[in-house]
């Protein structure tokens, strides 16, 4: 098929590879697919959200270049998407992190020329730093003449961009999608793929996957080591009813099925994949042979090399325990077609 070539960066958001695991699960009598998001242009699914939320107000010359502030809370992900849009269109950008956000994250976020503000203190009250993060964002909205929210906390653009993604899902699979996992956060790509479900009336069980220590399902809040996976603030668009079964992964877990998917598939992924991949394996008993079970992966695992794959920090925090993926062999696939 001919290559057509694109006008701008941004009209390679979306249309990301549906991959099948043949390697990951072979004792699982299912077809297993991988929704792989990090080869959007900004690395991530928020480059969806990104664009959802900023694109159609400078279109219609709401947000001017040389004018217009756009100022969001984020631990990475959203804030590299945003970075990327307001390079491209002249836009200034403010974004507040914290001193959780990467060096690696903080480092593209100033190759884009992103103004970073850094949130040191947690709120006292609940010892997070999303409340306080939330509240510069305010203090800055108020203060900053011309600056734009897009809030992705509450914005519908948020989840609207994700009914897309179930759309390239639905269209890639040909065929009945049975299971469905994503990992939760904003809680934007599990209400759009759950809306776009319901729409079309498609018989597909929504896992969302959430971590141990997040507050969405009404567990108690916790400590969580990876970022962008679980909240400890229940966000506006959070709607119960968009999942039919939630499962709880740990920080361990994560690690685990990270490394297990590289050595199994090959795939570099980040914390809220392979948290779909341990949620999987949790519920495989569950899935009855034959079924078709899809799980979105946020992001890819190069901007965790210094976490969830370094053995230094793994050991730091979890002790020796390597040998629950050191043992693990690949078992080959063969040499593809041309």
């Amino acid at each position: 098929m001919a290559q057509h070539a694109l006008k701008g960066i941004l009209a390679t958001v979306g249309n990301t590879p549906l991959v099948e695991l043949d390697l990951l699960l072979p004792m699982l009598d299912a077809r297993v697919f991988a929704k792989v998001e990090r080869f959007n242009p900004g690395g991530s699914i928020k480059d969806r959200s990104a664009v959802s939320m900023l694109l159609e107000r400078i279109r219609n010359g709401e947000l001017v270049p040389g004018r217009s502030v756009v100022v969001e809370s984020s631990s990475g992900n959203l804030a590299i998407g945003l970075a990327q849009i307001c390079r491209y269109f002249g836009l200034r950008f403010i974004c507040v992190v914290d001193g959780r956000t990467t060096e690696q994250n903080l480092a593209i976020l100033e190759a884009y020329q992103a103004e970073v503000e850094l949130v040191n203190d947690p709120d006292p009250e609940t010892g997070e730093f999303l409340p306080q993060r939330i509240r510069r964002v305010k203090e800055l909205v108020a203060t900053v003449p011309h600056t734009f929210w897009p809030d992705q906390y509450s914005n519908p653009l948020n989840p609207r961009a994700h009914e897309q993604t179930m759309r390239e899902i639905h269209q890639a699979v040909r065929g009945p999608v049975d299971y469905l996992f994503c990992a939760t956060s904003t809680f934007g790509t599990l209400r759009g793929c759950s809306d776009y479900i319901r729409e079309h009336r498609l018989d597909t069980t929504v896992v969302a996957v959430d971590a141990v220590g997040s507050v969405l399902f009404g567990s108690e809040r916790g400590p969580r080591l990876i970022p962008g996976h679980g909240a400890s603030v229940k966000p506006a668009l959070l709607d119960p009813g968009a999942a039919d079964r939630v499962v709880h992964v740990s920080d361990l877990e994560c690690v685990v099925s990270c490394r297990r998917l590289a050595i199994r598939e090959a795939i570099l992924a980040g914390g809220s994949s392979g948290a779909t991949v341990a949620a999987l394996e949790k519920l495989r008993e569950d899935v009855p042979a034959g079924a078709t079970c899809v799980l979105i992966f946020p992001d890819g695992g190069d901007r965790y090399l210094d976490t969830i794959y370094s053995d230094a920090w793994v050991h730091k925090h979890f002790g020796e325990v390597s040998h629950l993926w050191k043992d693990d062999q690949p078992v080959g696939a063969g040499v593809p077609p041309c």
